[in-house]
């Protein structure tokens, strides 16, 4: 605590000094700073076409780039030390550093002021079901032979069996816990037959991504650790959601996302790859997707480009960036729904994608409801958990709230790093000031 309280008290001293040095730097060459301002503003704009267009107008603008960054640094130089605007950027940086250390949240401590659920007791019989190739091999043979040590009875999914029907057949043999190793298309399949069952449901990361684990509170590197919700952790129920009767446990996209998450290089650069693809998705011969979606004032008329309906809300930088979930337990469906009119419009969402403030966008539209129908006169491609389908229209979605029964392992945090973000940005300068002078309650 200690620790924390210095950090803080340095943020806030920094804080001053950042502020100092830039009054003076301001004070004394305004109109180098107007001049450096039209600077970036050209600069801005010929990113915009840098991102936007091809060829040699996508090479002129990013000369023009180049040249209006430099001139602009150039202008904010003028007569001044250089030490003295690098020793601001530097004050500003420690404090962003400082102040983030002094309200640094252990995820452990949220667990405790609210625990994840209610303490479980060990399974009778637990059903293990893995993919030994799933996430490059996760669910090695270390894995399973970890998994036998704990009395969990495991069975390979690269034997031929039917998912789904093993799973129902697992649980009328007695299965009174089972879990999924694998991606988030098998978790959800299992967690659907879970439920129906009302049957407790184990969550272990040994996907590519597992977006699923990550909300739930579930350590994504730790995946033999994983295996100790079978025996003790704590218990909770979470929502679920279904498209067209199918169960999902994350998010359903329609439309330009549906595309986008195909491509090789999405895994490695989310939003990178949606900014590199949207222009030639929407280009000349861009064949409008038909969908219409019932929803707030606004969205009816419209014609949408990109549906992405999630279990529960996320917290995201744009369309290419799916960030976490604060909650599993709100009973609703979060609801995005994208229309691009114009180039205009696509190169205003192609820099704000790059920028990471995708949802700035004027064609942005968010709601959450617990039901949603997504119309249109042909079959539907959709993403499911990361999955490619097509759907028959018209598209139905449902939120289930409380489906499922889930367990975490008692040494697993619980909560997810949006739940974790919240807290902490909750108050932000006033939790500051707190923990600098020591308030009780304010960390």
């Amino acid at each position: 605590m200690l620790k924390r309280r210095l950090a803080a008290l340095a943020s806030l001293v920094t804080a001053a000094a950042a502020i100092a040095v830039a009054v003076v730097v301001l004070w004394s060459q305004w109109d180098d700073l107007a001049l450096a301002l039209v600077c970036l503003v050209v600069a801005v704009v010929a990113a915009w076409y840098v991102l936007s267009r091809h060829g040699a107008a996508r090479v002129l603008a990013a000369v023009v780039l180049v040249l209006a960054i430099g001139a602009a640094f150039g202008f904010l130089v003028g007569e001044h030390s250089v030490v003295m605007i690098v020793a601001a950027l530097l004050l500003a940086l420690a404090t962003a550093g400082l102040a983030r250390f002094a309200l640094a949240v252990d995820p452990a401590s949220l667990r405790t002021a609210a625990p994840p659920g209610v303490p479980t007791e060990p399974a009778r019989r637990p059903v293990l079901l893995y993919n030994p190739k799933s996430g490059g091999g996760k669910a090695d043979a270390e894995f399973v032979a970890a998994a036998e040590q704990r009395g969990i009875r495991a069975i390979d999914l690269t034997q031929g069996h039917d998912l789904v029907q093993l799973a129902h057949d697992v649980i009328a043999e007695g299965a009174d816990v089972v879990g999924v190793a694998g991606g988030d298309g098998s978790q959800a399949l299992v967690a659907g037959v879970a439920s129906e069952h009302d049957v407790p449901f184990v969550c272990i990361p040994a996907g590519t991504r597992n977006h699923f684990a990550l909300d739930l509170g579930v350590d994504r590197d730790d995946v033999i650790g994983a295996l100790d919700a079978f025996a003790t952790g704590y218990e909770r129920r979470i929502d679920l959601a279904t498209v067209n009767d199918r169960v999902f446990v994350n998010n359903v996209s329609l439309g330009l996302y549906a595309r986008i998450v195909q491509s090789e290089e999405y895994r490695d650069d989310k939003m990178g790859t949606a900014a590199r693809m949207l222009p030639d998705l929407l280009g000349n011969d861009y064949d409008p997707f038909d969908f219409r979606v019932h929803g707030p004032s606004g969205v009816d008329a419209s014609h949408p480009d990109l549906v992405l309906v999630s279990n529960n809300v996320y917290k995201l930088s744009g369309i290419g960036g799916i960030g976490t979930r604060a909650r599993l337990d709100e009973g609703v469906l979060g609801v995005i729904v994208i229309d691009v009119h114009d180039a205009r419009d696509l190169t205003e969402l192609v820099a704000l994608e790059s920028a990471g403030r995708g949802p700035s966008f004027r064609g942005w539209h968010e709601w959450n409801d617990r039901t949603l129908v997504v119309e249109s006169g042909r079959p539907v491609e959709a993403g499911i958990d990361g999955e490619a389908v097509t759907l028959d229209a018209p598209v139905r979605f449902a939120a289930r709230p409380g489906a499922l029964r889930v367990r975490i392992a008692p040494h697993h945090p619980g909560v997810s790093p949006a739940a974790v973000a919240a807290h902490v940005q909750r108050g932000g300068v006033h939790r500051l000031l707190g923990v600098a002078f020591g308030r009780t309650g304010s960390a």
